[in-house]
């Protein structure tokens, strides 16, 4: 009898029917209780749309209003296998080195003349290229300078479409991170890269080729406005010919780039400025 009093206190909870209570509550009160709720949450959505639109009032769809960055862009090689900063192949096997030649081609495919000479401008060299707004009107989009495949001269891949590499003498690429407005060099001296063995290589010996010739990155490249202010921006390379690299052995290879106002390392970061990789040219004995 107890069992079936308990069930019964469990229906009438749930709906009763003299007093027309559903889980305890006339319909009016949970239509009270419902409408509280709708207003409570509309009132949040709208002070949360409220709260979005006066924060985005305070964007600049062009350029981040602040960037916490490091004072020293990193760099970067090409080509690049997998995630490795390695470049190992043997000269005698073509399959070992083609995959290095046809990743350049890909990378380099839209610096080719005539893609360069309809997207952007031919500009004086040597000195920054900006182009400031003026007040509330933005100069946008803005304008970028050529840079032109045939600038890497024996590493452009048009005069040797190896790049060297069959040859023992092979090209790496090398850029530098993109920084919004930063304006490397000091005094007109332009940024520029140079590679040499690590310190513990002391084994390690060879002549390189830069091009541009002395690894420079013009100054007409920057400064950089950001992807929407500056779509067709076409980063500044500098290309190494490795000219007498030893065969069958380990070269440990650090490139850096060297401007009268970009620190080399930091505390966050002592690869900042920096890159190194391995190049290791194998040959049958």
């Amino acid at each position: 009898m107890a069992k079936e009093g308990e069930k019964g206190e469990w229906k009438e909870f749930i709906w009763n029917p003299r007093t027309r209570e559903f889980l305890g509550r006339t319909a009016s009160s949970w239509g009270l209780i419902l409408l509280f709720y709708l207003i409570f949450y509309i009132f949040l959505a709208g002070l949360f749309a409220l709260t979005m639109y006066v924060m985005l009032q305070t964007l600049d769809d062009h350029k981040p209003t602040w960037q916490d960055r490091l004072s020293t862009p990193g760099m970067v090689i090409r080509p690049k296998a997998d995630e490795t900063f390695e470049i190992v192949y043997d000269i005698q096997k073509t399959e070992t080195w083609d995959l290095y030649a046809q990743a350049l081609d890909k990378f380099l495919a839209p610096y080719n003349n005539s893609i360069q000479v309809q997207k952007n401008d031919e500009c004086v060299p040597d000195q920054y290229y900006k182009q400031e707004d003026s007040g509330e009107v933005k100069n946008n989009p803005k304008r970028s300078c050529q840079f032109n495949r045939t600038m890497l001269e024996e590493c452009s891949g048009i005069y040797d479409q190896h790049y060297g590499y069959q040859e023992g003498k092979p090209c790496i690429i090398i850029k530098l991170n993109r920084v919004i407005g930063m304006l490397p060099g000091k005094n007109g001296n332009a940024p520029y890269v140079t590679c040499g063995a690590k310190e513990y290589a002391i084994n390690s010996f060879f002549n390189l080729m830069y091009f541009p010739p002395n690894g420079t990155f013009n100054l007409m490249y920057y400064p950089y406005y950001g992807k929407k202010a500056q779509v067709n921006y076409s980063q500044p390379l500098v290309a190494i010919k490795f000219l007498n690299v030893t065969h069958n052995q380990d070269v440990n290879i650090e490139c850096k780039i060297n401007a009268d106002n970009i620190p080399i390392g930091s505390e966050r970061d002592k690869f900042a400025g920096r890159v190194s990789f391995k190049l290791r040219i194998n040959t049958k004995n």
